[in-house]
């Protein structure tokens, strides 16, 4: 027989008349109802002053290449990586633009992310399949999205090749097909090793079957994306049209040679705000991870104003900042601005709905994560002195927002900001410290630890 909740409460048919009466007979709700029906919630309540209220002009402004395009896929966090190494390329040896492959990453984060899965399984054999962890461990194994230190790992294993080495293919601008047809394979896998454990499999047998997956994966990955190239040629001109750069180069010469970034010096800063993550302290996410051997992902948690203040401070000496964020709230996209005020649904329906949680309330309800990963390459500032507008590099092409770029208000950045990576040098002793202190480990489906993926 099928469970009832204790809670007797219905829906009645005079509490249904009484709330039809009451719309009919209002103005306000009659016009949004015709709005609504006729255009969609969000062009209905959008507030057409959000636009003009936003400048284009910057006090702080870094200008790099042409905008990039992540067409149909989940690979901000590697965009925005990218792009943020890119500038220093373009600077440097005055580019008008220049482009790293963002498929050559892609085919070693679908590998490492398929035997970090595998390794797990292995881990868990003796786990109840039902078990939340198990669960969420087979829910998505090689999604696309990813973290800042997950990236990280992937440039010290294997390098970066520009996007002439290694180019985008039909599965790499759309990556639906490849994930689905990767995952069911891993999920396969999940179950022979369960099965191997189960029957008395030794782990060095288990590692044997791991190997032989992992083999096939990669069959997998060159099919769908060409293989990874292990030495390539490269030709750069500047702006004046002047050879600037040429070579052969392997891609982990050409990421020491011409990127020259030192990413052990950028950590993750994260402002959670929760009353179970104390600002001033390490965290680390139970699971997530990509390369096996680098061990997974740590961030700090600190006052949403040293997020501000290191951000900016980097800008200053003209490097550009990746951070993350819940991008589809409160996002005008045709007008590519973020604010808080920018879609007023709560007069729409007459109700609180935005203003229903906090910033807190959000990430411990489910509301909000981490979707989406960008790139900040400004700032204006009030009269006194303080962030007014961000300006934001984005990956969705340049027919995108204003050319390629966003802009968010401050108010929306207190919001829906939850991390910044940075160097560790624009950190205060107190904040590095705590970087580098005592970890916590957070939980699997922690929202700080979702990934950067919204397509």
């Amino acid at each position: 027989m099928e469970e009832r909740l204790v809670q007797a409460g219905a829906v009645t048919a005079r509490d249904l008349e009484e709330v039809s009466k009451r719309l009919r007979s209002d103005r306000a709700s009659i016009i949004a109802r015709n709005a609504t029906t006729a255009a969609g919630i969000r062009v209905a309540a959008r507030n057409p002053e959000a636009p003009r209220a936003v400048g284009e002009t910057f006090d702080l402004e870094l200008r790099q290449g042409d905008p990039t395009d992540q067409e149909h896929t989940g690979r901000c966090w590697m965009f925005a990586s990218l792009n943020t190494m890119r500038a220093r390329v373009i600077e440097r040896l005055n580019l008008k633009t220049f482009e790293l492959s963002q498929t050559y990453p892609l085919f070693f984060d679908k590998l490492e992310k398929a035997n970090w899965f595998l390794n797990n399984m292995i881990d868990t054999a003796s786990v109840e399949l039902d078990t939340r962890l198990v669960a969420f461990l087979l829910q998505a194994p090689v999604q696309d999205g990813g973290q800042w230190d997950m990236l990280r790992d992937l440039v010290l294993k294997y390098g970066v090749v520009p996007k002439e080495a290694m180019p985008e293919t039909a599965c790499s601008r759309a990556t639906r097909e490849m994930d689905l047809y990767l995952t069911r394979y891993l999920r396969g896998c999940a179950k022979r090793i369960r099965v191997a454990a189960g029957e008395g499999a030794t782990a060095e047998e288990l590692d044997e079957l791991r190997k032989t997956m992992v083999a096939d994966v990669y069959t997998l990955l060159v099919t769908c994306l060409g293989e990874p190239p292990r030495e390539f040629d490269v030709r750069l001109r500047d702006k004046s049209d002047k050879l600037v750069l040429s070579g052969r180069y392997t891609p982990q010469g050409f990421f020491k040679d011409v990127i020259q970034m030192d990413v052990q010096d950028y950590i993750s800063v994260i402002s959670a705000g929760t009353p179970d993550k104390p600002y001033y302290h390490a965290y680390t996410v139970s699971r997530l991870g990509n390369v096996q051997e680098a061990g997974g992902v740590r961030y700090v948690n600190l006052p949403m104003e040293s997020l501000k203040r290191a951000a900016i401070a980097q800008m200053k000496d003209g490097l550009p900042v990746w951070f993350g964020c819940d991008v589809d709230q409160s996002f005008l996209r045709n007008d590519g601005v973020m604010d808080v005020h920018g879609i007023d649904v709560d007069d729409l329906f007459g109700f609180g709905i935005e203003d229903c949680l906090d910033r807190a309330d959000r990430l411990m309800y489910g509301e909000s994560a981490m979707t989406h990963a960008m790139v900040l390459e400004g700032v204006d500032f009030d009269g006194d002195g303080k962030p007014a507008f961000w300006k934001i590099e984005n990956s969705w092409g340049k027919a995108h927002g204003r050319k390629g770029f966003d802009v968010c208000t401050d108010e929306w950045f207190d919001q829906y900001v939850y991390q910044v990576v940075v160097d560790k040098k624009y950190l205060t002793k107190e904040e590095l410290a705590a970087y580098e202190g005592e970890v916590t480990k957070l939980a699997p489906w922690d929202p700080m630890g979702s990934l950067a993926e919204l397509n």
